[in-house]
This record gives C-alpha cells, structure tokens and sequence, in this order.
C-alpha cells in the first residue's frame, strides 16, 4: 500500500478497448437500467392516494423507510402531468413556512411584508404543481406549527398558494423515523392518513422493468348530484345518532399524530365519500380514505352505516316478498331478516306474519340456512291464537331443528373439553 499519493495524476480515465471513458460507459449501463415502463394495474392505495389528491385534501403517507413513497409521489405526478416541487420539511426552519420579514422605506406606514421562499413563488408562477413535503415527522415543533398555516390556508409568507397546487406530504414512524416527533394533533387532523406498504408482486415486476401506473380516476358527471347526496346522508345519518362521534381528541401523544374525528375531519370524509362515490370506487378503497380522515373506529363504524343504507325497506319486502332480492353477504342477509320481523312485531297482522314466513323460506332456499333460525324462532313467538300456521313453517321446521341439534352438540363438547382439562 503506497504511503503517499502519486505526483502525477492520469490525463485520461480508463478506457474500454473502443476508447470510451468509463464514465460514459456507466452512464449508459445506468440509462439502461432506468429504462421502464408502466401498465395499468389495480391498487387501492395509489387508488385512495389520486382520489384524495383530486379532492384536494392535504395527504400524509405512513410507511417505513425504503418503502417506496417519495417513488410513488413521482410516479403519480408524472401520471398526473403535475410538476413535482419536493420540500424536506426537517431541515427547513419555521420562516421557511410563515415567511422571511423584509423591511420597507416605511415600515410604520406599509408594515413588514412576508417574502415567501422561491420554491412558493415558482409554485405560483406555474398556477399548478404537486407539492411534496417529505420527512414531515423530523420536522420540529416550531416548523409544525408553520405548516398548519400552508396546511390549512395554502398560505406561504404574502402568497398564496392557487387552486392547482396539490399537497402531499409523507412521514416515517416515529420508531423509525431519525430524531423523530410526534405530530401535533392541530396539524394531523388536517390531513386525510394513508398506511402505505409494499406490494412484493408489484415490487418485483417493478425491478423487473414494468411499475404500476396511476390514473386519475374517472368521476362520472351524471352521478355528482346523486354522490353529494349520498355522503351528506351517510356522514350526517351516522353523526344524527352517534353525537359522540362529532368530535373526539384520542388520549395519548402517540394517537394525537392519527387520524381522528372532527368537525373538520368529518367534512373531509363527506368530500371524499362522495368523490369515491362518484368514481364508482371500491369498498376496500372507501375504508382506505374514510378509516385515514377520522380514524379505524369512526370509519368503520360509517362503512357500516354505508352498507345499511342499501337494504330494502322492511315494508317494502313485506309488501312483496316474492320479488324483494336479498343480499348476498351473511351479516347483511340477516341484517334485513331481523328488520322484517322487527317491523311484524310492532304491527302485528296476519297477512303481514305470513309475508314474512314466505321471505324466510326465500332466505332459506337461497342462502345460509343458519340465518333464518333466530327470525323464524322470533317470528314464531309472535303468532296469535287464531292464526293459522302456514305452510311455510314446515319447510323451516328442518333448518331450526338442524341448527338447535348442532348448538346442543356444541356444548356438549365445550363441557367435555372443560372436564377434560
């Protein structure tokens, strides 16, 4: 090993036999390898990602390090024709966000205007663009506290930030994340909170040269009116009996840096309930952006509120249960079951209790025949004494009969199981 360095360095870099320098060499090899392509593909979180960007709500992407958002952010405003302008919040200070003062001849008669910083003025200067600001959980308190201004008002020091600019951020855990912070709850409940992962299939075809391409999704002009309607009925129809929900600050520092419910939090579902609506989005999509703005319980509470809102109106199936087209999933098959017997029992009438036996063997011929045993059983109880027993009741007897047997063998074995231990 030489113990100092040589007097001469070469004129030349190393060459290949043709005489290329190596360097051009290695930037052709690195072009090739940056040489992909993308295809269509379904993915319910860049899916949720361009439905909430379109909305023009603030986003904030959670994953660990190495994941894949700051390629996803690029890949989208590429997908989007957006020009990207990426800001790494933690290393900015909070005039950085609120603006630098500069002072005029007259301070007394003009005041101090606030210059903001030039990646704001070039925003503005192009009217559009996809705003990134990265490592948002390094970011300090003070510069947290600038950012709810941009935020929320999409106001940088004397500018403001136009309609065509769209705002995503992104954030490591804490537990991952260099020096990192909690976020203050005034800045998380601003923002709609996706968990972004990794797809091994899409990673590996990835690699392999062909990544999943993001389309904004497609809102159907003739559904806008009916998707407004239908998000005020789910938002306010959930809110009307769950008051509780309006408004509900999680305890713990940790869970101040989620998703969770409030007056401003709820509008932002509305907003995105309705676009996912209008696009004609899926239900995994929906809980994705729902479960994002006002946290797991308040979503999940909603999505089933959503699918509640579907069902046939008890009288309605009463009124013709031949026709009336049950759901095929168990919770909401039986959902409509308990809800028709629910309405017999507080009008009872002959023709009514018969209706019903005839939806439930309806029920049983298409469905679980476990889901009609707790209505038929109830339905039963209701009869009165100069009420004929339809025919009906025959062809359940089996399946009630069936299901008892199998309960009471059910716990036979729990109790044999117990003496057994």
């Amino acid at each position: 090993m030489p113990t100092h360095a040589p007097s001469v360095l070469p004129s030349v870099l190393p060459s290949d036999p043709a005489g290329a320098p190596q360097l051009d060499v290695a930037d052709a090899l690195l072009t090739l390898l940056c040489d992909t392509t993308t295809e269509p593909r379904p993915d319910t979180q860049l899916e949720a990602l361009t439905l909430a960007v379109a909305a023009d709500l603030p986003v904030l992407l959670w994953g660990e390090p190495g994941i894949g958002k700051t390629a996803a952010l690029t890949q989208l405003a590429v997908a989007l024709d957006l020009p990207l302008t990426t800001v790494i919040a933690s290393v900015h200070e909070p005039s950085d966000f609120s603006g630098l003062p500069v002072v005029g001849d007259d301070p007394a008669e003009q005041g101090v205007p606030m210059a903001p910083p030039d990646w704001a003025v070039r925003l503005v200067r192009a009217g559009r663009g996809l705003l990134f600001l990265d490592e948002l959980s390094t970011a300090p308190p003070a510069v947290q506290a600038a950012l709810l201004r941009l935020v929320l008002e999409r106001r940088i020091g004397a500018l403001r930030l136009p309609p065509g600019v769209r705002i995503v951020a992104a954030a490591n855990p804490r537990s991952s994340a260099a020096d990192g912070w909690e976020l203050s709850a005034p800045l998380a409940n601003r923002f709609v909170h996706l968990q972004w992962t990794h797809d091994h299939d899409v990673v590996v075809r990835g690699l392999g040269g062909t990544w999943p391409r993001a389309t904004l999704p497609r809102l159907d002009p003739g559904k806008l009116p009916g998707a407004v309607d239908f998000a005020r009925r789910a938002v306010c129809g959930l809110l009307a009996v769950r008051p509780g929900l309006v408004h509900r600050l999680p305890t713990g520092e940790t869970r101040h840096g989620g998703a969770w419910p409030s007056p401003r939090s709820w509008e932002m579902t509305l907003c995105l309930t309705a676009f996912a609506t209008a696009a004609g989005a899926s239900r995994e999509v929906l809980s994705l952006l729902v479960r994002g703005t006002v946290g797991d319980g308040p979503g999940l509470e909603l999505l089933a509120s959503i699918d509640r809102m579907d069902l046939p109106d008890p009288e309605e199936v009463l009124a013709d249960p031949a026709g009336a087209v049950l759901p095929e999933r168990g919770d909401l098959r039986q959902a409509v079951l308990d809800g028709v017997v629910d309405a017999v029992r507080n009008r009872p009438e002959k023709s009514r209790w018969d209706a019903a036996w005839a939806l439930l063997v309806r029920a049983l011929e298409t469905g679980a025949p476990d889901l009609v045993v707790v209505p038929a059983t109830t339905l039963a109880s209701l009869r009165r004494e100069d009420w004929d027993v339809p025919a009906a009741i025959e062809r359940l007897a089996g399946a009630v009969s069936l299901s008892r047997r199998a309960d009471r063998a059910a716990e036979r074995s729990g109790l044999v199981a117990k003496a057994g231990r």
